[in-house]
């Protein structure tokens, strides 16, 4: 069991450091953009920053899923993406599970996803707050 929890734990380490990656990567980029001034500005980094994010935790999610498949804990790799998925949204539809000895990865995995669904709302809400900040007060 101790075996498997380190490589649970270093797949959570492996997803932190993607995560922090891709998001010290989006800041360096939103640093070299204007300031929004306009609605339209706005919405195209928005739905940029939200696509960025979107593929950083696909590449996390595709990692537990990898391991999965290379571990044999689920049949194939279709099977494994989507088992990962519904595990590290922790939406948890149940129709897939791991074998007795891996749902403890399940749990540690779950954990992850929370944590870096967490960090990216907050580093999405931080850009949203500066764009508000860095627009001129409305006058009546």
């Amino acid at each position: 069991m101790i075996i498997e929890l380190l490589i649970a734990w270093s797949l959570m380490a492996l997803c932190v450091g993607t995560h922090a990656a891709g998001v010290t990567g989006a800041l360096r980029w939103l640093g070299r953009q204007p300031v929004a001034t306009r609605f339209r500005h706005w919405i195209w980094l928005f739905v940029m920053v939200a696509g960025w994010i979107i593929c950083l935790h696909l590449i996390e999610i595709c990692a537990w899923a990898g391991y999965y498949v290379w571990a044999r804990a689920m049949p194939d790799l279709q099977s494994a993406l989507y088992f990962s998925a519904v595990t590290y949204t922790t939406t948890g539809y149940g129709d897939l599970v791991l074998p007795p000895e891996w749902r403890l990865f399940g749990a540690v995995e779950a954990l992850t996803g929370i944590l870096m669904c967490g960090w990216s709302t907050g580093f999405f809400f931080a850009i949203v707050s500066r764009m508000y900040s860095a627009q001129p007060p409305v006058r009546p």
